[in-house]
């Protein structure tokens, strides 16, 4: 049978969209929490769902091993991919922004340490300012790297700004609006025009009725 292959990370976001699927009577009765299933299909047998790890789903998206899939806008920007994004789902809104000590000067200067997951947006956004910098690639803690020195500023997700604060640290410059996107593979999109319109305005119609 040709399903529609979905690619997605587990966690909040998934759990969001079914959520918004289940509004348009798409479920999914094998998905809970304690599954460690990887490839689960509703029960209508028209979708099938892959479980990825985040930073994997556009790559899943670009080579045709998904249709379709839910990422965050974070990872299409320090990745970018030959993908459809098509619809912003408005599900785990929070901010990429540059962080620091209050005082940390941003505005003519020539060089900056930067320590973060995302280094060549980072790299991109100093570039365009003007300010060369050493980017360090940290995967986990990245508030540390100022705290001990081995940086001037990170560039991280901020969604509360809870743990900046507890460390000492603020939003010193905010880089972009950040939220999960559907993304869509380009062949299939030709190929599956209806069935992946049919997905996003089921997707659609969780949004609404959720706003």
């Amino acid at each position: 049978m040709d399903y529609l292959t979905v690619a997605m990370a587990k966690g909040r976001t998934a759990e969001r969209a079914m959520k918004f699927l289940e509004k348009s009577d798409v479920r999914f009765s094998e998905f809970t929490d304690e599954s460690r299933k990887l490839v689960i299909y509703d029960d209508k047998q028209t979708i099938k769902l892959i479980f990825v790890k985040a930073v994997d789903v556009p790559v899943y998206v670009e080579k045709g091993a998904a249709d379709v899939g839910i990422v965050g806008k974070d990872v299409m920007m320090e990745d970018p991919r030959d993908i459809y994004e098509l619809l912003d789902l408005g599900i785990g809104k929070c901010k990429l922004a540059v962080a620091g000590f209050p005082d940390t000067p941003l505005e003519n200067i020539p060089f900056l340490t930067v320590a973060s997951k995302y280094p060549l947006v980072a790299k991109e956004y100093f570039d365009k300012k003007g300010i060369r910098t050493e980017m360090i690639k940290l995967n986990g803690s990245i508030e540390l790297a100022p705290l001990i020195g081995m940086s001037d500023v990170i560039v991280d997700i901020v969604e509360t700004g809870t743990t900046l604060k507890e460390n000492g640290l603020v939003v010193l410059q905010e880089i972009a609006d950040i939220s999960a996107r559907l993304i869509v593979n380009k062949a299939s999109y030709a190929t599956k025009t209806a069935d992946i319109q049919q997905f996003i305005n089921n997707m659609k119609e969780g949004l609404e009725v959720r706003s």
